[in-house]
């Protein structure tokens, strides 16, 4: 009993210093710094490693690649022990089966993999840049990375309709150059797909210049297209601009609401809030919840967020 005990007193441990660091805890930012020298270097040795100057270099750039893949590895190794801690309502077995399908757990392994199956995986070698993000720290930061995640979840229907226009639109466009530039460019505009490159290079307004319409009655077209490009490609951009300033608004709006009663509440195991996103929390118990602090960052509540054993919460009783 004494054994299994200090067995999760050690697990515990070992899940806090390897989370994001802690205010006061000075050996999970020590490893935080460890782990981004680790990253850095292991990306350093990937750059360097494809410059044929450096080549008496490379049994060396390739041992530094292989012990900080190492390092990659047992830090994989640790996350999946502890993933119950990381997940403390869901059983060991499923909460590591959760882990391994997040979007950290997969790319965690994807800069493993490249290791092991270099002919088949060399392009998930540029995901260990990835890593680099789950290590920053500051409030302000994280904050408005969060606000950019919760606008493209927020908006993604409408961007994906908008997406799909601008596929529609290239489509289109190639179709009607291939009609009017085949007799003209027979060995340009081959086919209907042959105008593909060339309708893309046009809606997206980039204009290589090297496949073009010689015919008026192409050149008359490639300018509507031109036109319509524009406009179709604005659309996204309009839509992400409007969700920034609606967050922003609604942000701003919080903050002069003017609460009956504001609450700061741990978030602890067999809690009724554990477990639940705050859409539904707000909406069964009448509650606004204002922020959310875990492991030492601050989230934005956004309704999609679920709350965690460990979280620390200010509730605004409506």
């Amino acid at each position: 009993m004494l054994a299994k005990l200090r067995d999760e007193a050690t697990r515990k441990r070992v899940f806090e210093i390897i989370q994001i660091g802690q205010t006061g805890d000075a050996v999970s930012k020590l490893f935080d710094v460890f782990i981004s020298v680790v990253i850095v270097t292991n990306i350093l040795s990937l750059f360097l490693l494809t410059f044929e100057a450096l080549e008496p270099y490379f049994p060396l750039l390739r041992m530094i690649e292989i012990l900080t893949v190492g390092i990659f590895i047992v830090e994989y190794i640790l996350r999946i022990w502890t993933a119950d801690l990381l997940y403390p309502n869901l059983s060991r077995r499923k909460a590591i089966l959760r882990f391994l399908r997040s979007f950290d757990g997969v790319i965690d392994l994807l800069t493993i993999l490249p290791l092991f199956f270099l002919s088949g995986f060399v392009v998930f070698r540029m995901l260990r840049v990835v890593r680099i993000f789950h290590l920053f720290r500051i409030n302000a930061y994280y904050d408005s990375f969060h606000v950019i995640t919760s606008v493209f979840l927020e908006k993604k229907n409408q961007i994906i309709s908008s997406v799909f226009i601008i596929f529609v639109l290239m489509i289109a466009a190639s179709l009607c150059m291939y009609s009017a530039e085949h007799d003209a460019q027979p060995e340009v505009f081959e086919n209907a797909l042959s105008g593909l490159w060339w309708s893309v290079a046009t809606v997206f307004t980039i204009g290589y210049g090297d496949i073009y319409p010689v015919t008026v009655l192409g050149r008359v077209m490639a300018v509507i297209i031109t036109f319509l490009g524009v406009g179709a490609v604005a659309i996204p951009t309009g839509i992400i601009s409007a969700g920034f300033v609606e967050q922003y608004t609604r942000m701003k709006q919080r903050d002069k609401e003017q609460p009956k009663t504001q609450v700061t509440m741990m978030i602890e195991e067999g809690s009724p809030y554990a477990g639940r996103s705050i859409a539904e929390i707000e909406s069964e118990y009448s509650l606004n919840v204002a922020v959310v602090v875990r492991q030492g960052a601050i989230l934005l509540p956004t309704d999609n967020i679920t709350l965690n054993a460990g979280d620390s919460v200010v509730l605004e009783i409506l």
